[in-house]
């Protein structure tokens, strides 16, 4: 998975074997706390949604000289910076977060699926023009939607629990971004000022 700045990104994984990865809502928390620590040191969120056994986060890749550093603990628990790329940081984050649920489900293993997906939405070369079938949905033909792609891929993370059955509408899923620019809520893990200007919104 290779993430280049100044592109945007459709970033997924799920369960192994499709099975849960969100236990509870104290698990969803966890998870999008994770994200913060994690991801937006490299990338802006623009859009996510937390489904119980997978993921979607769409990022905007921000350059070398837009990056925060990662603060870690060294032995003494003394915070030490260290610098990572997006990579490295999405293993650390799935990584961690597998550790957690494993002691809380009293489990071993992995977690999720071994590579984790991404897409590039405003990079047109070398994606498959083609619709098919995944365990995430149907995707759609990219080469015909070049300019639109990134708002077809907006409104298809927010509605990923009406399509799975959950809700009747996006509003009513409390583990998306959807809220946080149509109804009111003020989470602070989106960047919305990003996503206006590709004119996502």
């Amino acid at each position: 998975m290779q993430l280049e700045s100044g592109y945007i990104y459709h970033i997924f994984n799920q369960g192994n074997n499709r099975e849960t990865i969100f236990f509870c809502r104290d698990n969803y928390l966890f998870f999008l706390k994770k994200i913060k620590m994690y991801i937006t040191p490299y990338a802006d969120i623009l859009a996510w949604c937390l489904m119980p056994n997978h993921f979607h986060m769409m990022v905007y890749v921000r350059d070398d000289r837009e990056r925060d550093t990662n603060l870690e603990c060294d032995s003494k628990s003394r915070p030490k910076l260290v610098s990572y790329d997006l990579n490295k940081s999405i293993g650390i984050l799935l990584s961690s977060y597998t550790r957690a649920i494993n002691k809380q489900e009293k489990r071993s293993g992995s977690l999720f699926r071994k590579r984790t997906k991404a897409e590039c939405l405003n990079c047109f070369q070398g994606l498959s023009p083609a619709y098919f079938d995944t365990a995430f949905g149907t995707k759609i033909n990219i080469e015909q939607l070049e300019h639109t792609y990134p708002q077809v891929c907006f409104a298809y993370i927010h509605n990923n629990p009406v399509s799975a059955g959950f809700v009747d509408s996006p509003e009513k899923w409390d583990f998306s971004s959807y809220r946080d620019y149509f109804s009111g809520r003020r989470g602070t893990l989106i960047y919305k000022k990003r996503a206006a200007e590709f004119g996502i919104l």
